[in-house]
């Protein structure tokens, strides 16, 4: 039966997906469908070009080791003051993204990727999940990665789109759907071991929606376990790393992947209880670098 591949949102938590993938490809495991939601969505189309061998991951790993907030966040004083007095959708512009992705995307359309892909959004309007799997591709991706306010919405056809993340970050349901029997997720977690809350409006939101949307990872895992032999990857644990701060990749990437090929050594990652290791929980102390 088919594998499929679920990538989770997490904005600069996306990195640990390399770390993942790559322990992943170490075992010979490639998918035949990708579904990727916001940070996953990139990565999943990044993959979806450039093939799942380790060589491609590689390629996505420099990728995400060069990112900083500053070039898909850009300071905009006029636009975050226009979206302030109610004469703008989102406080920062999409050309940082546009850019990123006319580097590392290379196919124009979704139905036209190397390997079957979903790219999840949610409907502004109605807050519909919904999944893209044909029609232009980066704009897809942007609007799987649109953080409300954050970022500006998406028109896709008659509908106007938003991160995915709302309606479902890891969407495992599209994976059972289009019948893989075997579906590993790759979640991206979410900063476990803050000492404080964040002190930004970003940092604040991006910390509620990842505490929010694991959350429901943690309910759909239980829900679908009985459907498809799901293997659930565990994300860097403990985590203090900001969702909104893209400057720890590297370390990121190597404690994903540290984790992941220890947890694929048992059983290729199949547990009885497969979301177990990822539940909610908190530190006393940090012991990982705090960005705010």
């Amino acid at each position: 039966m088919a594998t499929a591949f679920v990538l989770s949102g997490g904005a600069s938590l996306g990195a640990v997906q390399v770390g993942m993938l790559g322990a992943i490809a170490e075992r010979g495991i490639a998918p035949d469908l990708l579904v990727g939601t916001s940070a996953g969505a990139l990565n999943a189309g990044y993959l979806a070009g450039h093939g799942a061998q380790p060589d491609a991951i590689a390629g996505l790993g420099a990728l995400w080791r060069s990112l900083r907030t500053w070039q898909l966040f850009r300071p905009d004083p006029r636009r975050a003051v226009n979206t302030l007095l109610g004469r703008g959708t989102a406080v920062f512009g999409a050309q940082g993204l546009h850019e990123l992705l006319d580097r590392h995307l290379t196919f124009s359309r979704l139905e036209d990727a190397g390997i079957a892909l979903q790219v999840i959004a949610t409907d502004l309007l109605t807050g519909e999940e919904v999944a893209l799997d044909s029609g232009p591709a980066a704009a897809a991706i942007l609007a799987s990665s649109a953080i409300p306010g954050m970022l500006p919405p998406v028109t896709c056809g008659e509908r106007t789109l938003v991160d995915g993340g709302l309606a479902d970050n890891a969407a495992i349901s599209r994976a059972v759907q289009a019948g893989a029997g075997t579906i590993y997720v790759l979640p991206c977690g979410y900063p476990c071991a803050l000492t404080s809350p964040p002190r930004s409006a970003l940092g604040t939101l991006t910390q509620a929606m990842a505490l929010l949307v694991h959350q429901r990872l943690l309910h759909d895992i239980t829900l679908y376990a009985s459907e498809a032999d799901l293997i659930v990857l565990p994300p860097p644990c403990p985590l203090s790393v900001n969702p909104m701060d893209f400057g720890h990749a590297d370390e990121l990437i190597r404690r994903a992947h540290t984790e992941a090929a220890k947890f694929l050594a048992v059983d290729g990652g199949r547990r009885e209880d497969p979301a177990a290791h990822i539940r909610m929980h908190t530190h006393a102390t940090a012991v990982t670098v705090v960005s705010r």
